[in-house]
C-alpha cells in the first residue's frame, strides 16, 4: 500500500472518532494537526483538543491510537497530544461549521 493509500485510510479511521460533547468526528473539529507515513509504514499523528481540561484529554488519544492501529500495514504508530497552536473553531472544516451552526 503507497503512502497515499495508506493516509486516506488513516483519515477515514479519523473520522469514525467523535468528540463526546460535540457531534462532530474529530478530524473534521480539526483536532488532527498532522498525519506523517515514512517509507516504512510508521505513523505519527500530531492532535490536539477543544481546551486542556477538556474531560476527555485522557481517553481520547489512546482511542485515536487503538483505532488507527486496526489499519494493516502500519508499521510503528506514535500519536502525539499537542497545544500549539491552540485550537479554535477557525481549525473546522466548512462541514463541521455548517453542521454546528457557525455559518
Amino acid at each position: 500500500m503507497n503512502k497515499q493509500e495508506l493516509e486516506e485510510q488513516i483519515i477515514s479511521k479519523l473520522q469514525t472518532i467523535y468528540d463526546p460533547e460535540i457531534p462532530v468526528n474529530i478530524f473534521e473539529l480539526g483536532l488532527i494537526y498532522a498525519v506523517r507515513i515514512d517509507d516504512e509504514a510508521n505513523v505519527e499523528i500530531d492532535m490536539t483538543l477543544t481546551s486542556p481540561a477538556c474531560p476527555v484529554a485522557e481517553s481520547l488519544p489512546p482511542e485515536v491510537e487503538m483505532k488507527v492501529r486496526t489499519i494493516p500495514g502500519i508499521n510503528n504508530l506514535k500519536v502525539n497530544l499537542i497545544w500549539s497552536p491552540q485550537w479554535d473553531k477557525d481549525m473546522m472544516s466548512e462541514a463541521a461549521k455548517l453542521q454546528l451552526g457557525f455559518l
